[in-house]
């Protein structure tokens, strides 16, 4: 169903990090409890469309996209996972013979949006980093079960 490794990033990167329906798509929530939001139909090339449904019908749909309290959207397995993140990418890069990236040459573009890294998204401007904030300890459930 996919083209390929790009589109599937682009799908993706629309769901993983935004909310289900943004309130730019509102066209009309009217007196009588229905709603009216504006949607793509990629089967017919993203042309846009106007869809009206009862309230009801609306709050059911735009919860389905929802996740229950303590569900992560997105979860880290194995090396990627948090515990010792960074010995587990060093010791991979080791294995592979890889080299450590330098933060200051990263790739030429960013393979999500193709834009040069370290460039403002709204105005194109050079952005400089000027600082780095370590990441917080995680702290371990009161359920954490360690069975090893």
């Amino acid at each position: 169903p996919f083209g390929g490794p790009e589109q599937v990033l682009a799908y993706l990167g629309r769901y993983t990090h935004r909310v289900a329906i943004s309130n730019a798509r509102l066209v009309d929530m009217s007196d009588d409890g229905r709603v009216s939001f504006r949607w793509k139909d990629y089967r017919h090339h993203g042309k846009p469309k106007v869809m009206t449904l009862d309230a009801d019908e609306f709050i059911r749909r735009f919860l389905l996209h929802t996740l229950p309290d303590g569900v992560h959207r997105i979860r880290h397995y194995g090396f990627l996972a948090n515990g010792n993140r960074a010995a587990k990418l060093a010791l991979c890069r080791t294995l592979l013979d890889a080299r450590t990236p330098n933060p200051a040459t990263g790739p030429a573009s960013s393979p999500a949006t193709g834009l040069p890294p370290h460039r403002c998204h709204c105005c194109g401007g050079m952005m400089l980093v000027i600082g780095s904030l370590p990441r917080p300890t995680p702290k371990r459930s009161a359920f954490w079960n360690d069975s090893s």
